[in-house]
């Protein structure tokens, strides 16, 4: 199959609709963002690699970064972690402090911004420097230099008052063990990082491969913990559109505000799209119809 000839025909396709959806203005900086940019990146476990558009150009990956942020919490406590954040979709916001009180300060899942903060809460915990621990494991699985974008980081801490106010929720309900301040800083810090499409998609394969980082053949995760974590992306990886992307796209995967999408297909290939502007629903409105098409044409789903 040519999967080149695929990518550029859906780059064509979709670059000559209207690009339609909505900048996240509740965060400025990624306001700024040129909303034309448009990348694809698809990569195979045998190392074929297959790219269009603005696939190697940074951007913030957002709520993308909790699926590394897990991978870390689940290494570090084990099966203990869902005594703390469940396993269900949301069917609500993804901020919302209204189902975080009717479950009574559990939130529903890790991807849900009340249960990354949980998350944030355990790495601090069990981490000397949860930062910095955060960015090398982030690294390691790219298999280069990654880095939080500082600009990004101060225009979240300075607007991020929902955040806020379901840390102190959580706190409440005696759901973190850290100060609220220093909990929402490592928070902050996660969904500032910058990465590429390429870089993204080469991140993703040790989910892909069995939670073996196939960049130096290191066992990150056990094999029952990258099954768990692959079925949270399936049912829970889109906020409130989870089961849209499940029924439409067939892989498991996870958005960030910031216009990215991974998904992957275990023990084959991991692709990655980038397109800012996003649809009611927080996701990506170019990138999940890129998806779509790509499932569709190529017929490699897992269903």
């Amino acid at each position: 199959m040519n999967y080149q000839e695929i990518l550029n025909e859906i780059y064509r396709q979709i670059k000559s609709r209207p690009n339609e959806g909505e900048l996240p203005g509740y965060i400025p900086e990624l306001a700024l963002v040129n909303p034309d940019k448009f990348g694809i990146s698809l990569q195979f476990l045998t190392g074929a690699t297959y790219e269009v558009g603005d696939a190697h150009e940074p951007f913030s990956i957002q709520s993308i970064a909790k699926v590394f942020a897990f991978s870390m919490a689940i290494s570090m406590v084990g099966k203990k972690i869902f005594e703390r954040v469940g396993v269900e979709p949301s069917g609500n916001a993804f901020n919302s402090l209204v189902q975080l009180e009717y479950e009574k300060g559990i939130p529903r899942n890790p991807f849900i911004n009340a249960g990354a903060i949980v998350v944030a809460d355990i790495l601090i915990s069990n981490a000397s420097n949860p930062a910095q621990e955060l960015i090398n494991f982030i690294s390691k699985v790219a298999n280069k230099k990654i880095q939080y974008n500082e600009n990004v980081f101060q225009s979240e801490k300075k607007t991020g008052f929902r955040n806020a106010a379901l840390a102190n929720l959580l706190k409440s309900y005696g759901n973190l063990e850290n100060e609220v301040d220093v909990v929402l800083d490592l928070y902050f810090r996660m969904c500032s990082i910058s990465m590429s499409c390429n870089e993204l998609a080469s991140a993703f394969k040790y989910l892909c491969n069995g939670g073996i980082n196939p960049h130096c053949n290191q066992q990150l995760l056990s094999l029952s913990q990258t099954k768990r974590l692959n079925a949270l992306m399936q049912s829970c990886g889109f906020y409130d559109e989870a089961g849209q992307f499940t029924y439409k796209v067939g892989l498991p995967g996870k958005s960030g505000v910031g216009g990215g999408i991974i998904a992957l297909y275990p023990g084959k290939f991991t692709i990655a799209v980038w397109s800012p502007k996003l649809n009611p629903k927080g996701n990506s409105l170019r990138g999940m119809k890129a998806l779509e098409q790509f499932t569709t044409d190529s017929q490699l789903s897992i269903f």
